[in-house]
């Protein structure tokens, strides 16, 4: 099966690194730069995981975790940032990241994650038909 993610970071070259990964990978990317951007693809659900920067421009990460769970967008979510306090990560989840990753991060382990993320999806779509 061929996983849809939606990749958002305003830095530019990490977000191609990154997504050049997740195609090596066999991952299907689109690549954003900025949290309107995100929003506004992620909204229509056809992602299977999104992975999104906290500190963006034009609305940042949690705004867009906060507003795609207001519209109840259920797509997994992970937040990949450069924010590593306690109190970051618990907001991140409380406003409905599924996971939570800091920059530096592992590429296995960021790999590990959709996995696990996908699969949880994939089992869902499994039992609804």
């Amino acid at each position: 099966m061929n996983f849809k993610i939606l990749l958002a970071d305003d830095v530019e070259e990490l977000a191609e690194a990154i997504g050049a990964m997740l195609e090596y990978n066999d991952y299907e990317v689109d690549i954003v730069y900025n949290g309107e951007d995100a929003f506004d693809k992620a909204k229509a659900g056809l992602y299977d995981c999104i992975i999104l920067d906290v500190m963006m421009p034009i609305m940042n990460g949690f705004e867009v975790v906060k507003k795609l769970r207001k519209i109840n967008v259920r797509t997994p979510i992970i937040l990949l940032t450069a924010k590593s306090l306690v109190d970051d990560k618990v907001e991140g989840l409380d406003l409905g990241a599924n996971d939570y990753l800091t920059k530096p991060f592992e590429k296995k382990e960021l790999l590990a994650r959709i996995r696990a993320l996908t699969r949880v999806e994939e089992e869902k779509k499994k039992n609804m038909k």
